[in-house]
């Protein structure tokens, strides 16, 4: 399973927590949970179906700012890796 934690303020208000919902909707398959006293979302999921930045994407629709909590598996990182230039 995949965790991420990330904290948004203003994830307290009851129409932010339903907005987060119809979003996390169009990915049946990733599950959430929220924290509204301490202004927290915390993702799970089975497969690695997002990226942390998609994660960041959603909370950003519905007109707050997120941070991320923790440590991200890498799994969950997104864009391509880097490799040393051959000389």
């Amino acid at each position: 399973m995949y965790e991420l934690e990330i904290y948004a303020a203003g994830l307290r208000d009851p129409s932010k927590v339903i907005e987060l919902g119809n979003e996390v909707g169009t990915y049946p398959q990733l599950r959430y949970k929220v924290d509204s006293n301490h202004d927290l979302v915390y993702f799970e999921m089975d497969e690695p179906i997002i990226s942390v930045d998609v994660a960041l994407g959603i909370v950003r629709k519905i007109g707050l700012e997120p941070r991320v909590v923790g440590i991200v598996p890498p799994e969950l990182l997104s864009g391509t890796k880097t490799q040393k230039l051959q000389m």
